[in-house]
């Protein structure tokens, strides 16, 4: 089941309502996206929400940069 490893949102569940009034079972998905982020001071690939990331309880890690070579 997925699951978003910061928070641990998963699936809920609820009924599609149609014109009619007819209730049907369905199922509401998290926003998961995967994103490199850094855990203890180490860089993994997790799945996390769009909730986690938007509110910055996920830190990405710094992306190094090449010293530029003078032509």
């Amino acid at each position: 089941m997925p699951r978003c490893e910061i928070c641990g949102k998963g699936p809920q569940v609820g009924n599609s309502v149609s014109h009619a009034n007819n209730h049907t079972k369905r199922r509401f998905e998290p926003n998961l996206q995967r994103q490199r982020i850094e855990v203890n001071g180490q860089v993994k690939r997790a799945r996390v929400c769009s909730r986690c990331i938007r509110s910055g309880k996920v830190t990405r890690p710094m992306v190094r940069q090449q010293p530029a070579t003078e032509v």
